[in-house]
């Protein structure tokens, strides 16, 4: 099982679920909306310099990406 980054940043984060099939929809102060069609999903993203491992773990949680999957979109 790989590890989780722990410097990335909200932006990073962001990017790589865009890369997932993800669209930003919209912010409001430090929370980033992403939503995706097929299959549907809704994720917030901090836009924080670093992202918590564990936000990170939920966000991909959320997103129904594997670690594994998330490192192969960065």
């Amino acid at each position: 099982m790989a590890k989780l980054p722990t410097d990335l940043s909200g932006r990073q984060v962001r990017i790589a679920l865009q890369r997932a099939g993800f669209v930003f929809r919209r912010q409001r102060g430090s929370h980033m909306v992403l939503r995706r069609d097929m299959p549907p999903a809704r994720v917030v993203v901090p836009d924080h310099r670093r992202v918590r491992k564990g936000t990170l773990r939920s966000i991909l949680n959320d997103a129904g990406l594997t670690v594994e999957g998330f490192l192969e979109l960065l």
